[in-house]
């Protein structure tokens, strides 16, 4: 059985701020361990947001616990129902609204309370920020992604180079048995990858560069241009010159897969091979015709898998 990172947290915030709470004579000192509970989450940023959410959320619950339970209606159950109807849509105005289930406990303690004194609002207030601020300490560490992404980085470059050097073998030869497992590998790794990369921007609370955000962002969209290509290469239905040019163009492309940036090297090429494409025969035949053309709208779109990474910034080194 594995234990994550998020339960451990949990498993040693909680205990630890109900220490706190009860040595420091607190009443209902239990709920710091709830609040801790509720406010473990799974990133850095998220964390100090909900942290913030969740305070300002509670300190919002007692002065609309004061005002209806001591001010209009008194201590009556009918009295909750009324002030969660103030209470949650003021949290929706002002976008807390994660802080509802925290700021929960706080009314139930003040309500069972009878009477809303001085005394009890600062032991709330203390309360809270010995169980929000547990949290938030333990959410501060956050284990690094850096290997993980560095897998799935090394993972989607080789499934484009066996991509490619397919395409290639393909256009050189003909032949029609590749399974085209690798687009389904690819398509799979770069969705995990992209919610990897997003938990890494979201754990980094002061750096403005995320780069393998950037990369992966890049290479889902020139998996989609791979996934334009097959309809194309399939119309290809016999081999000549051009074929045989370009395979040679999309082999040397596949070898050239890497973190850098080396897009205008290959676009350099693709500019004099379509040069050369302008300059030979034409063709005589229907299917010839329907071959170049494929051809060449292939090139137009490797074209564009070339653009989108030469465009990408703070590509990974």
């Amino acid at each position: 059985m594995k234990i994550g990172y998020r339960t451990l947290k949990t498993a040693i915030g909680t205990p630890i701020a109900i220490f706190i709470a009860q040595f420091l004579q607190l009443e209902n000192y239990i709920s710091a361990g709830i609040l801790v509970i509720l406010c473990i989450k799974v990133t850095r940023k998220r964390s100090v947001l909900a942290s913030w959410h969740r305070y300002a959320a509670c300190l919002l619950a007692m002065g609309f616990s004061f005002a209806v339970f001591e001010l209009l209606i008194g201590y009556h159950p009918m009295a909750i129902g009324i002030l969660l109807l103030l209470f949650i849509p003021a949290t929706v105005k002002l976008k807390i609204t994660e802080g509802i289930v925290t700021s929960s406990v706080i009314i139930l303690h003040l309500y069972g309370s009878n009477s809303i004194t001085l005394d009890l609002i600062w032991n709330e207030v203390v309360l809270i920020t010995v169980g929000i601020g547990t949290a938030l300490i333990l959410n501060l560490y956050m284990p690094s992604l850096e290997d993980n992404l560095k897998n799935m980085q090394q993972r989607v470059e080789e499934n484009f180079r066996i991509i490619l050097k397919e395409i290639a073998r393909f256009l050189e030869t003909g032949d029609e048995s590749w399974t085209g497992r690798e687009f389904n590998e690819a398509a799979n790794d770069l969705e995990k990858a992209s919610t990897l990369a997003y938990q890494d921007v979201e754990n980094h609370l002061l750096r403005s560069h995320h780069t393998y955000h950037y990369y992966f962002r890049m290479r889902s969209k020139q998996f989609e241009v791979l996934e334009r290509m097959l309809p194309l290469i399939s119309r290809i239905s016999s081999v000549n010159d051009q074929a045989k040019e370009m395979a040679g163009f999309f082999d040397d492309l596949a070898e050239g897969i890497h973190p850098g940036n080396t897009a205008h090297i290959y676009l350099d090429r693709l500019k004099k091979l379509r040069e050369t494409f302008r300059h030979t025969e034409l063709p005589k035949t229907r299917e010839e015709f329907e071959v170049r053309a494929s051809l060449f709208t292939l090139l137009n779109e490797i074209e564009q898998y070339l653009i989108i990474k030469k465009h990408t910034k703070h590509i990974l080194k």
